[in-house]
């Protein structure tokens, strides 16, 4: 090992997952001084998108991320190496692997109909031109398929099968997000295809991702000199070109308590800078109050983006995500119970235990409404005879089927109403929200790297002739990989500290399902059932 490491410091920008990881591998495998770091981060808190936070009387979530054994390759090679903060023998990854064995996954209600009817989901309703028409789309390049929707290559039936109700609800695709992502989709968690309708793929964290997996890193890192530094909006970032085409970043523009300052860099410093951000101005609402809906770019995220993507032609297009609104957008909601009612009418209803369930979609649903109950306790320091229910909405602009609302318009109160009644508890609907908080959440960009793009509008993650820089999180181009996942953020941190560092080590290969022949004989008996 050179000296390199330990006089360089590494600036990064954003306090996410992605930043965590590239901090972590700096440490880890390239040997950087953990003190020579610096995460400038907005928030007060690090962890970005993977949150959880709250107390007894309201906790939230903004989202639920899927984790699985076969595709998340990279976030394993991470989590195998951080302890949790309860054991310091045992992993986080070892945690989730026994967490997960401990409390399989096993949906029984996965699709609901009307009058609070189990559907069989088993049966995915899909028929020889589906099939056809799901192989075109697989078969096809991406640069074929260029910025066209998914709409684009399914018939009218295909977007009403079973089938799509699960796929698009597990991983929040609408019908006008880019066909390129979805191909990514299917080629990536093929092997989930057999059972998408019990999700037995999934893998959990013994709390939420935030206390499972993003307060043991922080520690981590934190023991190893790290600093947080909360408060700090990036503002711009100043680029030089040398002669023989080597970019560098010099200086990195701050804002800090309402003050401007700027962190100079040496040829032996680094930055690693998030771009955008899907949880980006989410706002929160009330049992009595729906969340605002902000749609004037107020987190600094997008703006960073939108002011380094004005120096060079391959740092991206902003626009192509942020553009749409409307397009990018949906609604969550987290129920906080101070008593087991509900819990234990939804435990006889689904035939499954708390934890053991996965999400449970309201086909039917004009809000097309899924919900999730988790194992307790599902945040730190929550007391025994407090519960947890997380849900969201894919069609916020519609009127409910039991309120007279949009979902966008409605309070936490008339969430809770339209939510009982497509359970079929009427009956208990005053019991329930004498004892319950819910606390809904607008996330006006969260599906907005699933937009319609072209190869130009994603930079990559190290662009050409970067010397001492590299872009993170989920809107920067991993060939393969698909976004919307923890998985394609560690990955692209590896690539940014691997690439940056010149270090000769592997990063963890892209699963292909239907490399491995035992899979693909499973995913084809699937689709002809």
């Amino acid at each position: 090992m050179t000296d390199a490491p330990q006089q360089s410091r590494a600036y990064l920008v954003g306090g996410g997952i992605a930043s965590l990881a590239a901090a972590a591998f700096l440490i880890r495998d390239g040997g950087f001084p953990g003190e020579n770091i610096r995460i400038l981060e907005e928030l007060p808190l690090a962890g970005g998108s993977m949150d959880g936070r709250g107390e007894p009387d309201g906790y939230v979530t903004r989202g639920g991320r899927m984790l699985e054994d076969e595709a998340y390759t990279c976030l394993w090679n991470l989590l195998e190496t951080i302890p949790t903060l309860t054991d310091g023998t045992m992993s986080v990854r070892e945690e989730i692997r026994e967490f997960s064995a401990k409390w399989p996954t096993d949906a029984k209600a996965r699709l609901i109909g009307k009058d609070a009817e189990i559907l069989d989901a088993s049966d995915y309703g899909l028929d020889t031109r589906d099939r056809m028409e799901l192989t075109r789309l697989l078969v096809l390049p991406e640069a074929v398929i260029g910025a066209r929707r998914i709409e684009d290559f399914f018939s009218p039936h295909f977007l009403e099968t079973n089938f799509w109700a699960m796929w698009r609800t597990t991983f929040a695709f609408q019908n006008w997000h880019s066909a390129i992502e979805l191909r990514r989709y299917f080629l990536r968690f093929m092997q989930e295809f057999p059972r998408m309708h019990t999700l037995a793929g999934v893998r959990r964290t013994r709390l939420n991702q935030y206390d499972s997996i993003i307060r043991p890193l922080q520690t981590w890192l934190v023991e190893r000199g790290v600093r947080f530094e909360h408060g700090v909006r990036v503002t711009d970032v100043d680029f030089v070109t040398e002669e023989d085409g080597t970019r560098r970043v010099r200086r990195l523009h701050l804002e800090r308590a309402g003050q401007q300052d700027a962190y100079d860099l040496a040829d032996t410093d680094y930055a690693f800078l998030t771009l955008g951000s899907m949880t980006a101005d989410a706002a929160y609402g009330s049992d009595d109050t729906a969340p605002e809906l902000i749609r004037d770019k107020r987190d600094g995220g997008w703006r960073l983006w939108e002011t380094i993507a004005g120096k060079a032609d391959d740092f991206g297009r902003p626009a192509a995500f942020h553009g749409n609104v409307d397009e990018a957008k949906w609604e969550s909601f987290t129920l906080t119970m101070r008593s087991p009612l509900l819990l234990h009418r939804i435990e006889e209803l689904s035939g499954n235990l708390p934890g053991t369930g996965a999400l449970m979609t309201f086909k039917d649903s004009s809000w097309l409404m899924s919900i999730v109950v988790p194992h307790a306790p599902h945040f730190e320091g929550q007391p025994e005879d407090v519960y947890t229910l997380w849900g969201y909405g894919l069609f916020v602009d519609n009127e409910g089927d039991f309120v007279a609302k949009t979902m966008a318009e409605a309070t936490g109160r008339e969430i809770l109403t339209e939510l009982l009644n497509h359970l079929g508890l009427w009956d208990i609907e005053e019991q329930i929200a004498a004892t319950t908080t819910v606390i809904p959440v607008m996330l006006p960009y969260i599906t907005s790297q699933f937009a319609p793009r072209t190869v130009h509008d994603r930079p990559l993650v190290l662009p050409r002739g970067a010397a001492n820089f590299a872009f993170l999180g989920q809107f920067t181009e991993i060939p393969e990989d698909v976004v919307f996942t923890v998985e394609y953020s560690v990955r692209g941190a590896m690539h940014a500290v691997y690439g940056l560092l010149g270090l000769d080590r592997e990063i963890p290969g892209i699963y292909h399902a239907l490399s491995d022949p035992k899979t693909a004989i499973g995913v084809l008996k699937a689709a002809l059932a």
